[in-house]
């Protein structure tokens, strides 16, 4: 009996402590759901105040950390270029932080330093990962915001500059009632001095009306505008450009605004000839990758002067790899001298709205593939868009002017979007003297599509004198990638290539069928006949070869031959008898922009993309 009740006991205890594991086991599991259901916060996010920084060494770049973490905030992590560099820890598990963060650069000019930052909170939750770039510059870069710059201002040679939105130098600004509210501003730039254009905020620099720029760079300094983007990331349309406003009269009237609608108002009451009406100094200055589209088809060209008058000083200006024409004019009187267009993807020289301006020495080079789709020429000149009789009439001056086109030889595949080395058109009167011009699938064209350009022609207002056009050899019968065929030298009748609108314009890149004068058909005027007048003095070359030129400046390397060879006929076959204008140029004796001396040695870059700027 005793047996079976400390029996009885022991299986009661066992079952009484089973029963009290299990019940609590169901304890325990309730506080495991208890916790499951409980809801946390969301992870931790961050927010910076700078996402990339430009800074030389020994200066520090530094970004402000916005930390959210609801859960609260215990650690920031920094990754340098993936790899761990430092850890913050934080107490107080805060749920909103704010932590500055210096970086102080020691690497070398060029480097790119990542820095990647993640915040945990007291969950071991780790936020998304945000990045700050830091880029090292040979100097500090200063911010200049988009607006007006007022009084005088001052860039240093010390500093990189970059260009937010439209920057103007001066105020214009049209009102309700058609006025304008005009104040004035002047912005010197040092020697050496580097500016840079920021993309996505369209960065271009204009001078409003009545304001001055002086841009006076050294042939061993010059000034440099540019793309922001690395080596081997800069393109055409990077930024905007440099637009000059000036006060005279164009045949547009006096208060009109340049293309694109961005403010960039001109003309005025400042005649032609009034040397006193300056917008300032432009000397020893490259501009490079500009052209950014400000509207669909309507960019900002590289460098646009807008009714800007002669007391202006343009020398030593170097546009490249832009993206719409790479000079010009609407109008006014400015003379120049020493240009380069380079690589650009639509015009030269592109002269309009009674621009009378006299412009020597002018070396444009083209890319073989780096055209635009409204069609590429050396030359673009228009009295205005209607081809009107308004006045003034466009009639610059251009006076030893080397055109190279893209094509060097027969084999050289060019874009279907190139056309002439001059089109003449829209009832303009240019005139141009002392000139080469090579590497096009047409050489000069005398446009009447609109306005009567072959009259002034006849009427010896639209003027060639002196001016060499050359083919390319083998390319077709001509040159020009055609057989030759009197009977259509001519005129355009014959050339079976149509643009996008059925006009026949002969930009084939291979076998274009063109001609080295081209005009639309008339009885009166013939311009073949008008380009051989004897006392004109122009010649036509069946290859550029014999002109005298080298071959390496048709090439894409640090220093293009831009000199004739010895012997060339470039060398000492100008006249100036012939030039009604003669007076107002330097009488040199060789044609095209170049004799012996080599004016682009020392500030102009022939390979801007690779250039380490800043």
């Amino acid at each position: 009996m005793n047996f079976l009740k400390q029996n009885l006991k022991q299986r009661t205890a066992v079952l009484f402590t089973s029963i009290t594991l299990l019940s609590m086991g169901f304890l325990f599991q309730s506080c495991d759901k208890d916790d499951d259901d409980k809801q946390l916060g969301a992870r931790p996010s961050i927010t910076l105040s700078a996402t990339q920084a430009f800074n030389s060494i020994g200066n520090q770049a530094i970004t402000q950390l916005t930390i959210n973490a609801p859960e609260g905030l215990v650690q920031i992590n920094v990754l340098k270029n993936g790899v761990p560099f430092a850890s913050e820890q934080i107490s107080g598990r805060p749920t909103t932080y704010e932590w500055e963060y210096s970086y102080t650069v020691d690497e070398p000019i060029g480097s790119v330093i990542n820095l990647t930052f993640t915040a945990v909170d007291t969950e071991e939750r780790a936020s998304e990962p945000v990045f700050f770039e830091i880029r090292v510059t040979a100097k500090p870069i200063r911010e200049i915001a988009a607006g007006n710059l007022l009084g005088d201002h001052v860039w240093y040679a010390d500093t990189i500059y970059r260009i937010n939105g439209f920057v103007r130098v001066g105020k214009d600004e049209l009102q309700g009632d058609g006025t304008f509210t005009q104040e004035f501003g002047t912005l010197t730039i040092e020697p050496g001095t580097l500016i840079i254009g920021d993309k996505e905020s369209k960065g271009t620099l204009i001078v409003q009306r009545g304001s001055k720029i002086f841009a006076d760079g050294t042939r061993e300094n010059p000034i440099v505008m540019t793309s922001e983007a690395p080596v081997g990331q800069r393109l055409p349309g990077d930024w905007g450009g440099l637009v000059v406003c000036g006060r005279v009269v164009n045949n547009q009237g006096p208060n009109i605004e340049l293309e694109g609608g961005y403010g960039g108002y001109h003309g005025g009451s400042a005649a032609l000839d009034d040397v006193n009406e300056s917008s300032g100094v432009i000397r020893f200055v490259r501009i490079e990758y500009a052209g950014i589209p400000i509207n669909p088809n309507e960019e900002v060209n590289t460098l646009t002067m807008g009714s800007v008058g002669k007391g202006t000083v343009i020398e030593y200006v170097m546009a490249s790899y832009g993206l719409d024409d790479a000079f010009e004019w609407f109008g006014g009187s400015v003379n120049s001298k020493y240009l380069i267009a380079y690589h650009n993807l639509d015009d030269d020289w592109d002269v309009d709205f009674g621009f009378q301006g006299y412009i020597q020495f002018g070396l444009s080079i083209r890319g073989a593939n780096l055209a635009d789709q409204s069609g590429s020429n050396g030359f673009e000149v228009d009295n205005n868009g209607q081809g009107t009789d308004a006045e003034p009439f466009t009639a610059a001056r251009f006076a030893n002017i080397t055109n190279i086109g893209p094509k060097k030889t027969r084999e050289t595949a060019i874009n279907t979007n190139f056309q002439h080395a001059a089109q003449l058109r829209r009832n303009s009167m240019l005139r141009i003297y002392n000139s080469f011009m090579t590497g096009y699938p047409t050489g000069v064209y005398i446009d009447d599509a609109r306005g009567n350009s072959s009259a002034h022609a006849l009427n010896d207002d639209l003027r060639l004198r002196n001016v060499i056009l050359a083919g390319i050899e083998g390319w077709g019968g001509n040159g020009y990638g055609g057989v030759y065929d009197p009977a259509l030298e001519g005129v355009v009748d014959g050339l079976p290539f149509l643009d996008e609108n059925g006009d026949p314009r002969g930009n084939h890149p291979n076998a274009p069928r063109g001609v080295s004068l081209k005009q639309d058909e008339s009885d009166v005027f013939n311009v073949v006949n008008w380009f051989n007048t004897p006392e004109y003095g122009n010649i036509r070359l069946a290859k550029w070869q014999d002109a005298g030129i080298d071959p390496t400046i048709f090439d894409v390397v640090e220093k293009p031959g831009v000199l004739p060879l010895p012997g060339s006929i470039l060398l000492n076959s100008a006249r100036w008898d012939n030039v009604p204008e003669a007076d107002q140029f330097e009488q040199v004796p060789f044609i095209g922009a170049f004799g012996s001396e080599d004016w682009t040695e020392g500030w102009a870059e022939w390979l801007p993309g690779i250039q380490v700027y800043f």
